[in-house]
């Protein structure tokens, strides 16, 4: 979009660990939060708003501000952010602007990544402004989202409902620290990469791994371990562990990557002390991929490790 909103990669963390620990009374469920059906009303005064709630959404300008602000959404790994907007008082000729993102944007770096996404960057961003609404209801790709948004005018605003609905296959995933601690990444056959990202340092566990693995006549496969360094060794399907500092620098170090057929890998785990936690299952398109994994925040046992990957 044409504009970013003023946040560091600092700022919007500690905003993030706030809102997962003030969302930690929720209860969990295999599916990840479980919220209460309801139409709960939400105004926003802060300039950078983090949510996992649906709801209608009000806003109205305090004063003359040129200010770019954002809200951003995070959902259970299994469900999409809908945004519908009912009413809509930003003119274009003030400087008034809204852009909706498909994912979350930070530093002029995006997730997914955008090497990552099925999507180019120019249909996961819509900006628009005036005084009619538009007509489009904007669906998310995965269970983050941003609304974008400049209001320089006073009493000038906008509203808008969000509701979460069902993903019935996820690719990219925003972890927080409220939420199930065991994912799965899986291709489905396609030619995508699948990505779970956490915005804190994290201990990945591999539970459970089918990369880069071909069905035999009898539509089994079969075992071989887990595979290391596969990338190093020409394989185009392979998982990986990394860490960066944001959005923008996504991957500074890289730990281990994996591929293979392993029901029980036993005691495979790294631990990422980073800005931004990554695991990546890159596929071909050639193999119907799968990895499971437990992750975690990572306590200060694992901060001490020698073997951590430690982003400068």
């Amino acid at each position: 979009p044409n504009f970013r909103p003023n946040m560091s990669s600092g700022a919007l963390l500690l905003l993030f660990l706030v809102a997962t620990t003030t969302a930690a009374s929720l209860k969990k469920t295999d599916g990840g939060l479980s919220r209460m059906k309801r139409t709960a009303n939400h105004v926003i005064k802060d300039c950078i708003h983090m949510t996992s709630e649906e709801g209608h959404y009000f806003y109205k300008s305090a004063g003359e501000d040129a200010s770019v602000c954002g809200i951003y959404f995070v959902t259970a790994p299994n469900m999409l952010v809908q945004v519908h907007f009912d009413y809509l008082d930003v003119p274009c000729g003030t400087g008034g602007l809204l852009a909706f993102v498909d994912g979350w944007e930070l530093n002029g770096g995006y997730f997914p990544a955008v090497e990552d996404h099925e999507l180019p960057l120019s249909e996961r961003v819509s900006e628009f402004c005036g005084l009619t609404p538009p007509t489009r209801t904007f669906l998310s790709s995965q269970n983050a989202a941003l609304l974008q948004y400049r209001v320089p005018k006073r009493s000038r605003g906008f509203s808008f409902k969000v509701t979460f609905v069902k993903n019935p296959a996820p690719c990219h995933v925003l972890v927080d620290d409220n939420m199930q601690s065991v994912y799965t990444l899986r291709n489905y056959g396609r030619n995508a990469n699948c990505s779970l990202t956490a915005l804190f340092p994290v201990k990945v566990s591999l539970l459970s791994l089918s990369v880069g693995i071909t069905m035999t006549g009898s539509n089994f496969k079969v075992e071989t371990g887990t595979m290391k360094k596969c990338q190093e060794t020409g394989h185009k399907d392979y998982l990986e562990i990394s860490g960066g500092i944001d959005f923008a620098v996504p991957k500074v170090l890289t730990g281990a990557n994996l591929c293979g057929l392993d029901s029980y890998p036993g005691q495979i785990s790294e631990t990422v002390l980073c800005g931004v936690s990554s695991v990546t299952l890159y596929s071909s398109g050639e193999y119907d991929n799968s990895a499971t994994v437990a992750v975690r925040q990572a306590t200060e046992e694992d901060i001490l490790s020698p073997a951590a990957l430690l982003c400068p």
